[in-house]
């Protein structure tokens, strides 16, 4: 992002009135309308809202790409000065990936599997431009170096399967910029990555959007992420631009009722779950053929009024004072910004009862053949999960943190019966249910510990009616003696999660992403459980939605005191509903302590590294920048000594190489705040906070 946007008399990008179609046998369906915005040379324009709200369907209108039955219908787009509305396809082939790139939101979709990435990468140059081989292998290797990737001469050899994730993703960065485009679009580019490794590709990009003069079109529903990256924001809802304005001017001066309800949707620094609850935008996104008169917000606003948002179409307004900011709304002048939400509800703690959930020296190890990737013959040893102790309380909320493969899922599994035990005892209540497979668990056990799913899609059946499904569950648990009594118990169960008795009669593809989560957790609290693992139960959720889902998992747990196991990589969430938080890293536990504790220095290395990683949606916000370099280590060759060692920024401090010959043990700092480093006291009394309050005038 650069610190001074470029002014140029011609932007880059230049969109005005746009409007998209896709036309079906029965009806046109009004994708985009009237929407506007501008991208200056060297500028990072944000593009934010909730799913479906046609973010996509205008980065692909850039291309070109709409399909054979969508369309421009309305408006002009210029691309340095060049109709791309009218331009030919001849003319569109040149300026595909030379001129415009894309980056997509998942990186397979843009690796063909079958062929080596080098050949992938060497590719582009050949196309684009009037190369020799061996110069388009110099340039990718180089570019390759440019994007951070270890010992590039080997990635080119490597098939797309044979890299991690987040190095996927390096690879479509370093092929979308080796013909040094004017224009990158990134299409939520770091969705399905860690925060670690969304942190450092987003320095990357910005990095090198700056080397070579790229402007950036992003596109996210990360607040936070535009607010890191950005120069300015476009908020857009069911089609339209509804505000627009620099990032500054846009989250100090919030002139639309959307871009207010996706901030309180937020669980900022401050909010709490029981004195600052976040506060959902109530209903959901209308389907494009049923948008309501007047302003489409008009039915999930709190300012709506009747009369005057529901009359003729509302244009986009200046915001007086705000330099380029305007607003779709035709009551921002009247509106008090800064009143606290009306329905925002605040709790009473809950008191924590006695242990439900204890977890002794557990261990969870996989024996694999070796092969050329072990590096050479005989078994190994996955060391998934080592020496967890972890007790959880009746109406407590623990959450477990960490990276990919640092063993949250292995330890759910375990907690589940989808795994046994290697080692250790894992006890729900009297029973020791660590070597008991799920298959051998009773009715009463099963009943007891229950999961909700990341992935709200695959978890239901799409041939049945959600109520039959749930009806199901409730059989399996022996809950209700007859089948008149199961049906109400469901009905209950829809009432539970807040939807409508009639959602029993729908099938899975009649219901919203939030609207099938609802589903999951109806399931998952049908046999009254004492503890529920959430393993990413709203990272797949639109930022409105993850609110509502939030909530009602905390309203489940207030009224069932049950124990919620919070599996997730995103501490914003953590920090909001945790009552105690517990950091992995390899299988270990590297920190465990309360919410307060873990959240405020001393840090272990690893959580403060994970804090500054986290975007956060707010000006008057500082943090400490912290990216990791290097790849988490494999679990078949753990590193020596501790665990974090190969990649810890502290290390230097100890002496002896004392890091790399002894795993530290977990002591206590005090509180029952657990810590496995090595660093010293008078060290870590020395910390200082990776998140700072700061004036947001400045």
């Amino acid at each position: 992002m650069s610190d001074e946007t470029t002014t140029s008399p011609e932007p880059i990008l230049d969109i005005k009135g746009l409007s998209i179609s896709y036309f079906t046998r029965a009806v046109e369906i009004d994708a985009v309308k009237d929407f506007s915005c501008r991208v200056m040379p060297g500028e990072a324009m944000g593009l934010v809202g909730e799913s479906g709200c046609g973010k996509s369907t205008v980065a692909l209108a850039i291309m070109r790409d709409l399909g054979v039955n969508g369309g421009i219908v309305d408006g002009s787009m210029t691309f340095m000065g060049r109709d791309l509305v009218n331009m030919s396809d001849g003319e569109l082939r040149k300026i595909r990936g030379s001129k415009i790139a894309m980056v997509y939101q998942e990186p397979m979709a843009s690796l063909n599997p079958a062929m080596r990435i080098g050949r992938q990468l060497v590719e582009v140059p050949l196309e684009h431009e009037d190369v020799s081989k061996a110069e388009a292998e110099e340039r990718a290797i180089a570019m390759l170096e440019a994007v951070r990737l270890p010992d590039p001469r080997r990635i080119m050899r490597a098939f797309p399967h044979q890299i991690s994730g987040g190095q996927q993703q390096r690879i479509v960065i370093a092929m979308a910029l080796l013909s040094k485009p004017s224009l990158l679009i990134l299409d939520e580019p770091t969705t399905a990555l860690d925060v670690t490794v969304e942190a450092g590709i987003i320095e990357l990009i910005a990095e090198l959007a700056d080397k070579f003069g790229t402007s950036i079109l992003f596109i996210s529903h990360n607040l936070g992420l535009i607010l890191e990256t950005c120069d300015k924001i476009t908020v857009m809802y069911s089609g339209e631009a509804v505000e627009v304005g620099t990032c500054k001017e846009m989250f100090n001066n919030i002139r639309h009722p959307y871009m207010q309800g996706l901030l309180r949707s937020l669980p900022l620094p401050g909010a709490n779950k029981n004195t600052r609850p976040l506060v959902a935008i109530p209903g959901q996104l209308p389907l494009p053929t049923e948008r309501p008169p007047g302003c489409r917000f008009g039915p999930r606003c709190e300012h709506f009024r009747p009369g005057i948002c529901d009359v003729g179409p509302i244009p986009m307004r200046p915001v007086p004072g705000g330099e380029g900011h305007t607003s779709r709304c035709v009551r921002f002048e009247e509106i008090d910004w800064d009143a606290p939400p009306e329905n925002a509800v605040q709790q009473d703690a809950v008191e924590a009862g006695g242990p439900v959930l204890v977890v002794n020296d557990l261990k969870k190890h996989y024996e694999v053949s070796a092969n050329k990737m072990f590096g050479g013959g005989g078994q190994r040893v996955v060391k998934a999960v080592e020496e967890i102790e972890l007790t959880a309380l009746e109406a407590e909320t623990v959450a477990i943190v960490g990276e990919s493969g640092c063993g949250k899922s292995t330890f759910a599994k375990v907690l589940l019966g989808l795994e046994t035990a290697t080692d250790g005892s894992v006890r729900l209540d009297e029973t020791d249910i660590g070597s008991l497979e799920v298959e051998n668990r009773d009715a009463g056990t099963l009943s007891s510990i229950q999961m909700v799913f990341q992935n709200p899609f695959d978890t239901l059946n799409p041939s049945h009616a959600v109520g039959a499904q749930i009806i199901r569950v409730l059989e399996k648990f022996k809950v209700g003696k007859s089948q008149a009594e199961r049906r109400e118990r469901m009905l209950d169960l829809l009432d539970l999660v807040k939807l409508p008795r009639e959602f029993a009669e729908r099938m899975p593809r009649q219901l919203s992403g939030g609207q099938k989560q609802r589903i999951g957790i109806a399931r998952a609290f049908a046999g009254r459980p004492r503890v529920v693992v959430a393993d990413e139960p709203v990272s797949a959720l639109d930022v409105s939605v993850q609110a509502a889902v939030t909530e009602l998992l905390m309203d489940i747990q207030r009224s069932s005191r049950t124990t919620l196991l919070f599996i997730s990589h995103d501490l914003s969430v953590v920090r909001y509903l945790a009552d105690r938080v517990v950091v992995m890293y390899l299988g270990h536990i590297m920190e465990e302590g309360l919410t307060d504790e873990v959240f405020a220095p001393p840090y272990h290395p690893y959580t403060e590294a994970l804090l500054s990683a986290v975007p956060i949606a707010d000006t008057a916000i500082e943090k400490k920048r912290i990216v990791l370099e290097g790849e988490i280590p494999s679990a078949v060759n753990l590193p020596s000594g501790c665990p974090f060692q190969t990649r810890c920024q502290h290390k230097h401090r100890i002496p002896d190489n004392l890091c790399e010959t002894e795993k530290p043990a977990l002591r206590d700092l005090g509180a029952g705040h657990l810590i496995r480093c090595h660093l010293p006291d008078d060290f870590l009394k020395t910390m200082e906070s990776v998140i700072v309050q700061v004036d947001a005038a400045q």
